[in-house]
């Protein structure tokens, strides 16, 4: 999946939208995704400005976006307009290695579970093959009105 195609699933967009490119995936198990990290980010700004480093907590919403195109490849479907797949929590994030400009973020998630709309994720964040995050994610499926 492009990015043209990432953006029919997931409703980030510029700046916030942290999935370049999905490169492989098996519905209702895994998927495996990019993230080039370049110095243009408008977060390096402050981030910091004489040694950019990427905020751990965007590399936890990089593995939730990727969760999310995982989650709706899963159901074989694409989000209708009053559907937003939301960030519902974290547990066992941990941080490795930093991720300055230059990298390429490979996400890989692997579904764990799911409870009707509530999906439970086992995510990891690798820059080189080296660990950089990793953390178990839980999302939700919800209407908005």
């Amino acid at each position: 999946m492009n990015v043209n195609e990432i953006k029919k699933y997931l409703a980030h967009r510029y700046p916030f939208l942290l999935v370049d490119k999905v490169v492989d995936y098996k519905s209702g198990e895994w998927l495996t995704a990019v993230k080039n990290v370049t110095v243009n980010e408008p977060f390096f700004q402050g981030h910091f400005p004489d040694f950019p480093v990427m905020p751990g907590v965007l590399i936890i919403e990089a593995m939730a976006q990727a969760t999310g195109l995982l989650g709706f490849k899963t159901m074989d479907d694409q989000p209708s307009e009053d559907m937003l797949y939301l960030f519902a929590g974290a547990d066992k994030a941990r941080f490795k290695r930093q991720v300055i400009p230059g990298d390429v973020l490979t996400l890989h998630v692997k579904l764990l579970k799911r409870r009707r709309d509530i999906w439970k994720f086992e995510c990891e964040a690798r820059v080189d093959d080296k660990l950089a995050a990793s953390a178990e994610i839980m999302c939700a499926a919800s209407r908005i009105s």
